[in-house]
């Protein structure tokens, strides 16, 4: 058992503190196939990149907040606990609405060392 937000803040080390908060579970909680997160987005901060994984899906719970999602060519607003589904090959990015945005991710198993693939300059306006 560990709180996740005890958990050391990733965002940091890629220089993306305060606009976002990262805190990844799969290595405190020892898990085998699966991995958990927690995102905050701060006010109307978009992520710098997307992403998407060769063989993982991922399944977000907005848990505070609102926003946007970004999947494939598909912009999805986001409210208190909607959860979307998205798909290994599906690239991905998150927006914090107004108020700012929280998830948790849940992904599945994956090969050592992960298997996301960056999407630079991806969502644009």
């Amino acid at each position: 058992m560990r709180n996740l937000k005890e958990l050391e803040d990733s965002a940091v080390q890629f220089g993306l503190s305060p606009q976002v908060e990262a805190r990844f579970a799969r290595e405190a909680l020892g898990c085998e196939q699966s991995g958990l997160s927690y995102q905050r987005l701060a006010p109307n901060f978009r992520q710098p990149f997307a992403q998407r994984h060769e063989r993982q899906e991922e399944t977000y719970v907005v848990v505070g907040g609102s926003g946007r999602i970004k999947v494939d060519d598909e912009i999805v607003e986001l409210r208190q606990w909607d959860v979307v589904r998205v798909a290994p090959s599906t690239v991905r990015a998150l927006e914090g609405g107004d108020d700012g945005l929280e998830v948790i991710a849940v992904g599945a198993d994956r090969p050592e060392g992960g298997d996301g693939v960056p999407a630079k300059d991806w969502w644009t306006d």
